[in-house]
């Protein structure tokens, strides 16, 4: 037993070396983990934010009394189909 408590004497700072580097690893990891964390709450949050602000057009538009909400409709239509025809033509390929 103490041959044994011997040879690991000289080994406890190597020992000692592991673990203080195998800890300094952990916590950057963590590290990167909490920052890509908040970097996807962050982007949650913005797409949240948007899908609100869309929402409340939403509402508006259909609780607003005084809106025509027809003519409404018609200017989207209207702006898919401009969007349409400003749009790059494909060449149809000939069977």
């Amino acid at each position: 037993m103490e041959k044994e408590l011997a040879l690991l004497i000289p080994l406890a700072p190597f020992l000692l070396g592991g673990l203080w580097m195998w800890t300094k690893h952990q916590t950057k990891m963590a590290e990167m983990q909490v920052k890509a964390t908040a970097e996807k709450a962050a982007q949650y949050a913005q797409h949240t934010a948007q899908l609100e602000e869309r929402v409340r057009v939403l509402e508006r538009i259909v609780t607003d009394k005084g809106t025509d909400l027809a003519r409404q409709i018609e200017a989207l239509r209207e702006e898919e189909s401009d969007q349409r025809l400003s749009a790059p033509v494909k060449p149809r390929h000939e069977v």
